[in-house]
């Protein structure tokens, strides 16, 4: 399900909709995002995208790269990931650390993250202050030269342990997702396999630099309280003399149809069972798809009204909770994702069971208008209330740009407008099927030695070393794709 609006769902729902019915009859004369942003290719192939955005004097900065695990290969799985690590161990310039205290000097924040298609470093900071992160992202493309890689690695070796190892959802949810693809680079996790992180060299990580931060494969998303013409100027001067390595390779595997279902059984440390299972999807591509199997996820899964919470969570009281997630705005076809997390006594298969006949309800009986209404009613209010972020307007722009077009985000509205109860139907019955499906399930072995993090699945972020540890932030609660999505939970 499209996780847009995570951070604005205490809205009123009332208001919301009350706010899209004067947006959405206006149709196509309604203003959007893209009408005001400036684009521009610098002859180097760095693209730029600048919005001028007066609602507080702030601005943010993003550096998207087109480059995540997705464009990985066996043996090296996981170099994206470090690779965002060590771009904060210093460059020819700086020393580790130092880029994130000089952004602090000046009273801004600044993290990164690291999805299967993209990684992504952004800076909020006050808009006089622009030039600071400005020029430490054009120094730490041209000049990067980590110091330290053997601790870094050691760190991220432990937030694998941490993250996955040792949390028996996420560790359920990877070889969930192995299963599941087969031939494209999906199968692996964002985080890497433990002994191909083990084997990486810094040799490794300065070539995979090289070739994936370069100007021709970036893309500068400024949006704040600013000049947008000065920033676009002050951008092209100190981007537009960096040089490119050679060019990235095309990510030409394809993932076969899957033929029927799969099962995965995972025996692990854990207080409870859980489950969960995955169905291949369309991505954006398939718009009328996508935006149905959208709108099918909210049905399904989003609040406390939702069907599958209301009644496994709510009335059968079978598991303790039950996320639906969908990533429309993956690069490649992904997962329609179902999990939830069993209450003592209560046997995952009998919980699976009543899943299937939540998704058979849907799938052969009419939808009822009120509640595809609804559905509606919060899909357009999470993107529009996003919107007060300059933070998220510049995600949005940044994503759908990496997609191949930033306007494509103005269409949101519309594809999920036109949404229609067969749609949805259709859907469920093409793809949130048996034998499309791949299924986990979690045997727990025994009480957890500790109480562990998650996020090896999603987005994965860089964190400092440990003594220093900044607060990791999951992709769901930063962006509004997915960040309109991006297959993170809500």
């Amino acid at each position: 399900m499209n996780t847009t609006g995570l951070l604005w769902r205490t809205r009123p729902i009332a208001a919301a909709a009350m706010v899209l019915a004067v947006m959405v009859s206006g149709g196509n004369a309604r203003a959007g995002i893209s009408d005001h942003v400036s684009y521009k290719r610098l002859p180097n192939g760095l693209q730029v995208l600048v919005l001028e955005n007066h609602k507080a004097p702030v601005a943010t900065l993003n550096v998207f790269y087109h480059v995540g695990s997705r464009n990985e290969r066996f043996s090296q799985t996981g170099i994206s990931h470090l690779c965002e690590h060590l771009m904060f161990r210093g460059t020819k310039k700086y020393g580790p650390e130092e880029f994130s205290n000089i952004i602090a000097e000046h009273g801004g924040e600044d993290n990164a993250f690291t999805s299967a298609d993209y990684t992504d470093y952004f800076e909020i900071i006050n808009r006089d202050h622009l030039q600071v992160p400005l020029s430490l992202e054009a120094d730490r493309m041209a000049n990067f030269a980590p110091k330290g890689f053997d601790s870094e690695k050691a760190v991220v070796m432990e937030e694998r342990r941490l993250r996955t190892d040792d949390s028996p959802q996420e560790a359920l949810e990877e070889q969930v997702q192995a299963a599941a693809f087969t031939a494209h680079p999906y199968h692996w996790p964002v985080i890497g396999w433990m002994h191909d992180i083990q084997g990486l060299t810094l040799q490794d990580a300065l070539s995979y630099h090289a070739t994936y931060y370069s100007p021709q494969n970036a893309l500068v998303v400024a949006v704040g309280d600013f000049d947008g013409p000065k920033v676009m100027s002050q951008i092209e001067e100190l981007f537009g003399p960096i040089t490119n390595g050679p060019k990235p390779p095309p990510v030409t595997e394809v993932e076969p149809p899957q033929q029927g279902e799969r099962e995965v059984m995972l025996h692990h440390a854990a207080n409870l069972p859980a489950f969960s299972e995955a169905f291949h999807a369309p991505n954006y591509k398939d718009s009328r798809d996508a935006f149905a199997l959208e709108i099918a996820g909210e049905i399904l899964g989003d609040g406390k009204s939702s069907r599958l919470y209301k009644d496994l969570v709510i009335d059968k009281q079978m598991v303790v909770d039950v996320e639906v997630e969908y990533d429309l705005t993956s690069f490649d076809p992904n997962l329609f994702w179902v999990a939830a997390q069993v209450r003592p006594g209560v046997k995952a298969e009998d919980v699976m069971a009543e899943v299937d006949h939540q998704l058979a309800a849907i799938a052969n009986q009419p939808l009822p208008p009120a509640e595809l209404q609804k559905a509606k009613n919060l899909e357009e209010a999470d993107f529009v209330f996003g919107q007060d972020s300059i933070f998220r307007e510049a995600q949005l722009l940044g994503v759908y740009q990496m997609l191949g077009d930033y306007h494509m985000v103005d269409r949101y509205l519309a594809g999920i407008e036109q949404v229609s109860a067969a749609d949805v139907q259709r859907v469920v019955k093409q793809y949130v099927i048996k034998q499309n499906r791949t299924v986990g399930v979690l045997v727990p072995t025994g009480l957890l030695p500790h109480e562990a993090g998650g996020g090896g699945i999603g987005a994965v972020h860089y964190q400092p070393p440990l003594d220093a540890e900044r607060t990791s932030v999951r992709k769901s609660e930063l962006t509004p794709v997915q960040f309109l999505s991006t297959g993170a939970p809500r």
